[in-house]
């Protein structure tokens, strides 16, 4: 078994979803899913299939985006992972209708932060075995982030 890390490349604040699903119905399912949930938000997505022709699956409503996670899945080429890229909107915003899509079986992350993805390699394929989502705590919260943090959520309008 080979193991590598590959970084996810995207640009420093765009969001994405890494996940897990099971057929090929994941791509359609995943966007009717993102649509009837959040219309506005811009968004690309690639899954690699793990069987048949196996092929990178894909499909968004940017361009861009669509084109950024082709690149992103065609890296990994992990079987039946799926990642998807965001803009006007979070993965707060799409989390759970993703999570509720029947073909999905796992999230890995969903996250803006730099994301490198541990995968091994043997024989058969390559599969995801975890993600290190951006960098390690430099310390605990005081009294002064606990205020900014509170601050920050009612200037992006996410608390009253």
């Amino acid at each position: 078994m080979d193991l590598q890390v590959i970084a996810i490349e995207k640009p420093p604040d765009m969001n994405l979803i890494l996940g897990q699903s099971h057929f090929i119905k994941t791509v359609e399912d995943i966007y009717e899913a993102i649509i009837s949930t959040n219309p506005g938000m811009k968004f690309g997505l690639a899954f690699c299939e793990s069987s048949g022709p196996a092929l990178v699956r894909y499909v968004g409503n940017d361009q861009n985006l669509i084109e950024i996670a082709r690149k992103n899945a065609m890296k990994l080429g992990c079987g039946h992972s799926f990642i998807i890229f965001m803009e006007n909107g979070f993965p707060l915003n799409i989390l759970n209708v993703v999570k509720n899509v029947p073909e999905v079986c796992n999230i890995f992350c969903a996250t803006a932060n730099q994301v490198e993805v541990i995968v091994a390699e043997t024989p058969q394929g390559r599969g995801i075995l975890g993600v290190i989502d951006g960098i390690k705590p430099k310390g605990i919260e005081t009294d002064a982030d606990i205020k900014h943090r509170k601050e920050f959520l009612r200037k992006i309008g996410y608390k009253l």
